[in-house]
């Protein structure tokens, strides 16, 4: 004759870290929980507040600079190294887990234009004022001596921009001309030109890796493909872009960032349109780079603020500023994607959260569980007045505030003269320009 018995692992009904604690099981059936709806809206609630008291972005800085920070490179393969360049032609590596200056280079004369990183970690180039192409080695010696660069390539004219191929042993440089170098040749391969003097700079696409995007001084975004003899197709827009980013995860698509304070995705396929136009920065936009899961990207601005836009949306949905810090020259999103990087004309290198409140270091499970339960709360919630109104609030400088009050009260005049304008005019004399339609003046093939 068998017998069955009950047989429960006492594991599975105590609290895990405190054994005299039972774990109450709960019945899910909505009839017996009829205020489940206001009780989550309330967490949500809190759960909102919460966030806000706690995002405190700020980590770090680094200082060591002599001259303002101008522009900055990540390692291939290494998330706590990163390079970056003065106005005063000092190059410095800097170890971010220590948050110390691991070297010091003295590279060139007059401003480091350009910093890149070879695909493979072992070392990085660097362009100047002084009409160099300058290689490093990663590493470094280990005798203390004026180090010297591996290779020194002496140009024509002065180097604004440089990118390496994500695979291959090939570098770009910008000037009055892109040129395609080769590691192992002191003359480019290849050189493109389009009617212009001056190219700021030039972006290798990280997945489809032959083609190349560049920004010139004629407001122009040229985009290039290695394979063939002449550039593909240019985009002229109202004012000067300054820099672009390729997203890593979808090709076709990059951003630009623009000197009328916006910033624009394009997809390469239609530059007609831009996707989507960024409105939030009250001064010209300088640097632009995207996260590793090419869902938002972080923008410096000559405000003094970055800010980090989602990258289908045209508003920000978090700015980050200082009082000390002064016009940001350039940024950079981790690898890890926790981390943002910028360098400011004051000296700073300032590291960033990427999540303003996110906690650092190792989370218990329920602790990891309770904050993916809040951010559900959040997202389910995130419609509603009084929780859109907390989680959108920033405390703002009063410059950028005032500046920002005064775009918009710009804008809406601008917007109510067209109405009149199309009110009282012939039926389709006036027609309707959209947003992003406004900025682009031609697209050249």
């Amino acid at each position: 004759m068998k017998v069955k018995i009950l047989c429960r692992n006492p594991d599975d009904y105590v609290r895990e870290t405190s054994k005299d604690i039972q774990r109450v099981p709960r019945n899910y059936d909505p009839a017996l929980h009829p205020f489940e709806v206001p009780r989550e809206y309330t967490r949500a609630l809190n759960a909102t507040k919460l966030e806000r008291v706690f995002a405190k972005p700020f980590i770090a800085s680094l200082d060591g600079h002599r001259d303002g920070v101008h522009c900055m490179a990540k390692h291939f393969k290494s998330l706590s190294t990163i390079i970056s360049g003065a106005c005063n032609g000092e190059i410095k590596v800097w170890n971010l887990m220590n948050r110390e200056c691991v070297r010091t280079l003295q590279a060139h004369t007059g401003f480091v234009r350009g910093l890149c990183s070879r695909f493979c970690g072992t070392s990085f180039f660097s362009v100047g004022d002084d009409k160099t192409i300058k290689q490093w080695k990663m590493e470094s010696p280990g005798f203390e001596e004026q180090e010297e660069p591996i290779h020194t390539i002496l140009g024509k004219t002065v180097y604004t921009g440089i990118d390496h191929h994500w695979r291959d042993g090939v570098f770009a440089t910008c000037g009055q001309q892109v040129d395609i170098w080769d590691e192992q040749r002191t003359s480019p391969i290849r050189s493109f030109t389009w009617g212009v003097d001056s190219i700021s700079s030039v972006k290798f696409n990280p997945i489809e890796t032959y083609l190349l995007a560049s920004c010139a001084s004629d407001r122009n975004i040229v985009l290039y493909d290695t394979r063939q003899a002449t550039p593909l197709k240019k985009v002229v827009m109202n004012l000067r872009t300054n820099t672009v980013c390729w997203n890593p995860l979808e090709a076709f698509i990059f951003t630009g960032a623009n000197e009328d304070y916006n910033l624009y995705t394009f997809d390469m396929r239609n530059l007609d349109t831009p996707i989507m136009v960024h409105m939030d920065h009250v001064s010209a936009v300088l640097d632009v780079d995207y996260s590793p899961t090419g869902k938002e990207f972080v923008s410096a601005s000559f405000d003094k603020s970055i800010r980090i836009f989602p990258m289908d949306k045209g508003h920000s949905r978090e700015v980050y500023h200082t009082k000390r810090m002064q016009h940001v020259m350039c940024v950079k999103w981790s690898a890890d994607n926790k981390y943002i990087l910028c360098g400011s004309d004051e000296m700073n290198i300032r590291l960033w959260k990427a999540n303003a409140s996110e906690k650092l270091g190792v989370l218990a499970p329920r602790e990891k569980a309770s904050l993916n339960y809040n951010q559900k709360l959040q997202e389910k919630f995130q419609h509603h007045p009084h929780i859109k109104r907390i989680a959108r609030h920033r405390h703002l400088p009063k410059m950028i505030y005032n500046q920002s009050k005064e775009l918009r009260i710009m804008r809406e005049a601008r917007r109510r003269k067209e109405q009149n304008r199309r009110k009282h005019s012939k039926p389709g004399s006036t027609p309707f320009v959209s947003e992003k339609k406004k900025h682009i003046v031609a697209v050249v093939k």
